[in-house]
């Protein structure tokens, strides 16, 4: 069997190939990471690092050899909707009543952000002459869904009716900037609160029994291989729901077009609750969350890896000054809305920091914004039970909502 079939116009790869070189782009970018201590502290992803040096050097080939690499994509999808239906699949509708009334505050000021920085993206890119969409690649697609909602929103905006062709590459440039960037300001910005509030710090004293799982994760289970099978036998099913239901609404009303993987995480959310609600079954979540984790990272580094980076020179001034208004926008919200709204208190600039890890980057950048706090002033256990349910799952269907809305007004 042939690994790859040479043509005047370039080589295309088939299946097995391509598999083997998403791995190596992960096993290249883990390499890189531990390495490089500053990939580390921002928390740049694996799939990221190795994807982008893989890009550099197949933009090389193809500017010195007039050579150009085709990846088979079959992978692709399925891919990315098992990743958003595994943040399905982790949402425990249990866990909303210990949020109270502040998790119902922070939805809100999630949907005011997402919906400026649409506004800012599509207004810049009036502005400047561009197509709005780049302005909604640089938007809340990328700010607030990181990688993996922008590479799933760049592969709409390269098909009909867009043919915006360099979507792909401006969605992983924006979410890149953003995960760097949310890194960088969400400790500043609580460090600025506290000082300039003269907060109170809280003690320690906390329940063991009631601390939250991305604190101190208080069981564990071993990985089996019934538990694993029963674990992506519910991805599964949440792969063939969502596309049915995909395929069916887009038939029955042409006008509702939502993505795929809007239905496939509405379903994990459903057959979860459902399950563990009738005590039928009890979903596995860190196994849940491994799966989800690895589909994301096979996912993105197939999209890095293929980027066509020749076609985002052109657009480096435009994206320079979006990105830029996108972390003010970040940083005057969480200062003056969300640590506003939240309470003003020491709480509410934990959730300012952990605000902008995600409004930003990604729910990884998040967690670690609030550590870093928390590790040097104290602990801040409300925080770590809204920012993981929030940032973790609502933020993506809100956001899929405002992304949509946004889409149906722009001209």
């Amino acid at each position: 069997m042939h690994t790859q079939d040479v043509s005047l116009s370039g080589i295309s790869f088939n299946f097995y190939f391509t598999l083997v070189s998403m791995v190596a782009v992960l096993l290249l970018g883990r390499f890189i990471i531990e390495r490089v201590k500053i990939l580390q502290d921002y928390n740049i992803p694996e799939p990221v690092v190795g994807g982008i040096i893989s890009a550099v050097i197949i933009l090389v080939i193809y500017k010195t050899l007039q050579l150009e690499f085709t990846f088979d994509s079959s992978l692709s999808e399925p891919l990315m909707l098992a990743f958003f239906s595994s943040i399905g699949l982790s949402a425990d509708f249990s866990a909303l009543k210990k949020g109270g009334k502040m998790l119902g505050i922070f939805l809100v000021l999630i949907a005011g952000v997402l919906v400026l920085q649409n506004l800012v993206g599509v207004g810049i890119s009036y502005a400047m002459g561009e197509n709005p969409l780049l302005g909604m690649l640089g938007g809340s697609i990328t700010m607030s869904g990181g990688h993996g909602t922008g590479a799933t929103w760049a592969k709409v905006f390269e098909a009909q009716p867009y043919n915006f062709s360099a979507a792909t590459g401006v969605a992983m440039a924006c979410a890149t900037f953003g995960l760097v960037m949310g890194g960088l300001i969400g400790g500043p910005v609580a460090r600025f609160l506290i000082k300039r509030h003269n907060l109170k710090i809280p003690g320690a004293q906390h329940n063991n029994d009631d601390v939250h799982g991305f604190e101190t994760p208080m069981k564990e289970r071993l990985i089996t291989p019934i538990s694993f099978v029963e674990s992506l036998a519910l991805i599964a099913i949440c792969l063939l729901v969502g596309k049915v239901l995909e395929e069916s609404i887009r038939d029955i009303s042409p006008g509702l077009n939502l993505p795929a993987f809007v239905y496939c995480l509405f379903t994990g959310v459903i057959l979860r609750n459902t399950l563990q609600a009738l005590n039928i079954h009890q979903v596995f979540d860190r196994e849940v969350s491994v799966l989800g984790n690895v589909s994301l990272s096979l996912f993105l580094a197939f999209a890095m890896m293929t980027l066509n980076l020749w076609q985002l020179l052109s657009l480096a001034l435009p994206l320079v000054v979006i990105l830029t208004a996108q972390t003010i926008l970040m940083v005057l919200y969480a200062v003056f809305i969300t640590f506003r709204f939240c309470g003003k208190n020491y709480d509410a600039a934990v959730l300012a920091a952990g605000h902008c890890g995600f409004g930003l980057g990604a729910m990884p950048t998040a967690m670690v914004n609030m550590q870093a706090v928390t590790s040097h002033y104290g602990p801040s256990h409300i925080a770590f039970i809204i920012v993981p349910l929030c940032g973790a799952f609502f933020i993506d269907l809100v956001n899929a909502v405002v992304i949509t809305g946004s889409l149906s007004i722009i001209p």
